[in-house]
């Protein structure tokens, strides 16, 4: 009985590598986001492991996924709403005819809303995807309008650690 436990266990545990490890043939309509939710890792792992400068797949395109699932970060059960942590800026934004509070991210789609929370103060502000950034690196994860980042209160600092919870997709 227990030889066959641990037989079962093995099984579940190679079908659990291969569902998260290799390469993946892109489908017709997959996303980078997508993918990289499937493979249990982020976007960005995945990009650097296929040596990607954007996110545009094309269906037929292999990706490997191998190595890629080491590179998420878990998120502790309290905070298990945080899809992104690393640091926010601000930049005049691209004008929105819903709201001013709007933000640029690498690869959320557009039309996204976001919670952007500065860790360091507890302040929020919710802000709608409608352009593409930050391109420079360092920890920065979104880029946001001047009215978003003067009500989050970072607009002195110019950058400020945060975390990102996706509240709605388009």
């Amino acid at each position: 009985m227990r030889r066959r436990a641990l037989a079962a266990w093995g099984l579940a545990a190679a079908l659990a590598l291969l569902t998260q490890a290799g390469a993946y043939t892109v489908q017709r309509g997959d996303t980078l986001y997508a993918i990289a939710r499937q493979h249990g890792t982020t976007v960005e792992a995945l990009m650097r492991l296929n040596g990607l400068r954007s996110t545009v797949i094309t269906p037929g395109q292999q990706l490997q996924t191998a190595g890629a699932a080491t590179a998420a970060q878990p998120v502790a059960p309290a905070q298990a709403g945080v899809y992104q942590r690393g640091y926010a800026v601000y930049y005049g934004g691209r004008r929105d005819a819903q709201t001013v509070m709007t933000a640029a991210h690498l690869t959320l789609p557009f039309g996204t809303w976001v919670q952007v929370t500065h860790t360091r103060t507890g302040r929020s502000v919710t802000v709608k995807i409608n352009d593409r950034g930050p391109f420079n690196g360092g920890g920065r994860v979104i880029d946001l309008s001047t009215s978003a980042a003067r009500s989050l209160g970072i607009l002195s600092e110019g950058v400020a650690p945060v975390t990102l919870r996706i509240l709605s997709r388009p």
